[in-house]
């Protein structure tokens, strides 16, 4: 999205990449160290060797609080996968035959993607026309490209990839 979206020269952009990545390389690196940690001390001086199935929740919670509080764009961008993903496990499941492998995901149900991808994205346009500084930065640059600077083109090179 930097690459595409992003403003600066090329330079600057790879240099923003780079440095995202690192960034998020190394916090998703220190949450696991935090995670797996608390998921140790919980285990042996709470619940005398054995793991309690709130656990994992307050490892989750220190590690996010820790490593992912500070609100920064690598951050943002983490958490909000996280939480789409979570809602996403709540969806409905689709009928799997009885010999689908035990461990492989359940694929979530056709309609309910259906009506989860148009509340979605319902919810995403109404936004962007109506409250777009609710919106995430990146987001809304790339939104604007699409729908508010395309209307605007002369030629095909701003039109396609350098809309001004």
């Amino acid at each position: 999205m930097v690459t595409l979206f992003g403003s600066g020269t090329v330079q600057q952009r790879w240099k923003k990449i780079i440095t995202a990545t690192r960034q998020h390389a190394v916090r998703l690196a220190k949450f696991v160290a935090i995670y797996k940690t608390s998921l140790l001390i919980l285990r042996d001086l709470f619940h005398e060797g054995k793991q309690h199935s709130v656990d994992p929740f307050i490892a989750g919670m220190l590690g996010g609080w820790y490593m992912f509080g500070d609100r920064t764009p690598v951050n943002e961008q983490i958490v909000l996968y996280c939480v789409s993903r979570c809602i996403a496990a709540l969806l409905p499941r689709a009928k799997v035959p009885k010999d689908y492998p035990k461990n492989r995901v359940l694929p979530i149900d056709s309609t309910a993607h259906q009506l989860f991808a148009a509340l979605t994205w319902g919810a995403v346009m109404w936004l962007f026309v109506n409250e777009r500084r609710r919106l995430n930065g990146g987001l809304v640059n790339s939104m604007d490209y699409l729908y508010v600077l395309s209307d605007k083109w002369d030629s095909l090179r701003n039109f396609l990839w350098h809309n001004v």
